[in-house]
């Protein structure tokens, strides 16, 4: 009796499922660093520079070596983003938690916000291959991992300043008597 009334509790409340949109950043930086490299990988010479110093070159890997690195590494990312999701999703069904528009928030952002490393490692690899097609390069790699993670930062901040205000609400209404919900 119990695991029917179980059962039908969860097909009351809409449980809480995997959605694209919760890794929409890393897979879609995925597919724009693998359009990078299609574009650039016919130009690059067969050995790549890919780490330099005070602008000068200082180690060499074949064109196909970087490119399985830098591609890997996205793909890395989306797994692991993918992953993580997953397993959050699952505990949250296994809880019987129901769907409501602040889980489907925290899920999205706990399942992009790997698509920041991601944005860095596509801006690298870019500056690699015009380096090695061009001879420029990129303003700095280290001014534009600052900026990445500033305006990821301050994306976190509004997303959490929401939440809490949502929360303080719920806890003002719950403490006047009120069964609404602010998380629906």
């Amino acid at each position: 009796m119990t695991i029917i009334k179980t059962a039908l509790s969860v097909k009351e409340n809409k449980a809480i499922g995997f959605r694209w949109v919760y890794v929409a950043a890393p897979v879609g930086v995925l597919l724009i660093a693998v359009v990078i490299a299609l574009v650039f990988y016919w130009k690059l010479p067969q050995e790549v520079a890919y780490r330099f110093s005070r602008g000068v070159a200082v180690n060499q890997a074949t064109r196909g070596a970087v490119l399985v690195w830098v591609l890997g590494l996205q793909l890395a990312f989306v797994l692991f983003s993918l992953a993580i999701t997953a397993f959050i999703t699952m505990g949250a069904r296994r809880m019987m938690l129901t769907e409501t528009p602040m889980l489907r928030m925290l899920l999205a952002i706990i399942g992009n916000i790997l698509g920041l490393p991601q944005i860095i490692i596509a801006y690298a690899m870019t500056d690699i291959f015009i380096y090695n097609i061009y001879g420029k390069t990129l303003p700095s790699l280290l001014a534009f991992t600052i900026l990445v993670m500033l305006a990821g930062g301050i994306v976190l901040a509004v997303y959490f300043t929401r939440a809490l205000t949502q929360s303080k609400k719920l806890k003002k209404e719950n403490s006047s008597g009120s069964e609404s919900d602010v998380r629906k």
